[in-house]
């Protein structure tokens, strides 16, 4: 088995199906890959730099060791994706309109990454440095935050989270008045917003 590290660059990859395939030593620089399907697939090792990723499935996918740097997710399925397993170094993305349910980022570092539109329940954020993360129009339904540190993060059209300030960094987090129970919730309040 060759241990040859093979190269791809500003290549684009489409309607390809790696569903539970093994993909070793292999370099993505520039890539765009559309409708693919990594489904339980082996992605251990590889790295993707600069690269797109539009309406892919990367449901259950193994990514231990692999580098994500500046990957763009548009409208992908990534659902019980162990992202902590991923290489540190290269750790960097952008997610749009993509299902990231039960996946889990514990102990990462994901400084102004980007949600958009995204549904993220279930989703780990335990000890997560999210500081100046956006979360615009996200469900968090379930999501865990736990030594979590959301300084500066903006959860201003984010819905369903449940925070407890007391267990996570909040200092100038951004929060819409209409969705402070969501930073209340152990308290069990009963919010009236009549006016």
């Amino acid at each position: 088995m060759s241990s040859e590290i093979k190269v791809y660059e500003k290549k684009r990859f489409t309607n390809i199906d790696y569903t539970e395939k093994t993909l070793r030593n292999k370099e993505f620089y520039k890539c765009t890959f559309v409708s693919c399907i990594f489904f339980k697939s082996d992605l251990i090792g590889n790295d993707f730099e600069d690269c797109t990723f539009e309406s892919c499935d990367f449901s259950m996918t193994k990514v231990q060791g692999a580098g994500f740097r500046n990957a763009s997710f548009n409208e992908c399925k990534i659902i019980g994706v162990d992202f902590s397993e991923c290489n540190k170094f290269m750790f960097s993305f952008s997610f749009y309109k993509c299902h990231l349910d039960y996946s889990t980022f514990f102990g990462t570092r994901l400084m102004k990454t980007k949600f958009d539109n995204c549904s993220l329940k279930e989703t780990d954020f335990t000890e997560v440095n999210l500081s100046a993360a956006v979360f615009s129009e996200c469900d968090l339904t379930g999501a865990v935050f736990l030594n979590t540190i959301l300084e500066k993060v903006d959860f201003r059209t984010a819905i369903n989270y449940s925070i407890d300030p007391e267990s996570n960094k909040l200092k100038k987090a951004k929060f819409s008045k209409f969705n402070l129970e969501g930073l209340l919730y152990k308290h069990q309040l009963d919010i009236d917003y009549k006016d």
